[in-house]
């Protein structure tokens, strides 16, 4: 190899060393910015309206900002449910409605009339399981989601007149209201008692929990 390719190599890896730092810095500055943030605004974090999955005394939380038309909260969605088989008494999972794509706030609707019916896992799991069907980013239908919840035991006229109801729809822009608040911008993202996840990552979201789940056993 000549000098002059020498120096080439050279000159790219020195640049793209230089990138990695820089995308490590802004990342830590940007969760930095966003957990001042929520500090500021914990309020916003978790709703009475919210659902709650797992024991409501348990000493970790995680806060999941959510679509149900997101296809990376669909491929999330098996690894939040291990970290709860994990640890069954010191984990429960609040989720809010992040509404980003196309349709989704129908099919928010659905959930939350399952809800009522005491369904909520179970079309939870549905409508994630038959996301393909109805939420193509192109032309999406999520009328078509009903048919994911049919096999349910529900009573599907009452969950598509509870689907309107106005408090669901306020709830909804609550929810709205806080992930612009806490500059939410993404789905998935996540926050365990208040941090958000130094980078994005199942990987990252089970060290925080066991990292929280650690500090709780060890708390006076």
């Amino acid at each position: 190899m000549n000098a002059k390719k020498i120096s080439i190599v050279l000159i790219l890896a020195v640049l793209a060393v230089a990138f990695f730092i820089g995308m490590s810095t802004f990342r830590q500055q940007e969760q930095a910015a966003q957990e001042t943030t929520v500090r500021a605004e914990a309020t916003r974090l978790a709703r009475m309206h919210s659902p709650v999955v797992g024991p409501q005394n348990a000493p970790v939380t995680v806060v999941e900002f959510f679509d149900p038309a997101c296809e990376a909260c669909r491929a999330f969605h098996p690894f939040v449910k291990q970290l709860m088989a994990q640890y069954p008494t010191q984990l429960k999972v609040v989720v809010r409605y992040a509404p980003f794509h196309e349709g989704s706030d129908l099919v928010v609707g659905m959930l939350e009339a399952a809800r009522r019916q005491g369904q909520y896992e179970a079309a939870l799991e549905a409508v994630l399981t038959s996301q393909p069907q109805w939420a193509d980013h192109h032309q999406p239908q999520p009328a078509l989601a009903w048919n994911a919840l049919a096999g349910l035991g529900l009573d599907l006229a009452q969950a598509r007149s509870d689907a309107q109801r106005p408090e669901i729809a306020a709830a909804l822009a609550q929810d709205v209201e806080d992930l612009r608040a806490l500059q939410v911008n993404k789905t998935p993202t996540f926050f365990v008692n208040g941090r958000s996840l130094p980078g994005f990552g199942p990987e990252q979201l089970a060290a925080l929990v066991a990292d929280e789940v650690k500090r709780a056993a060890n708390a006076p």
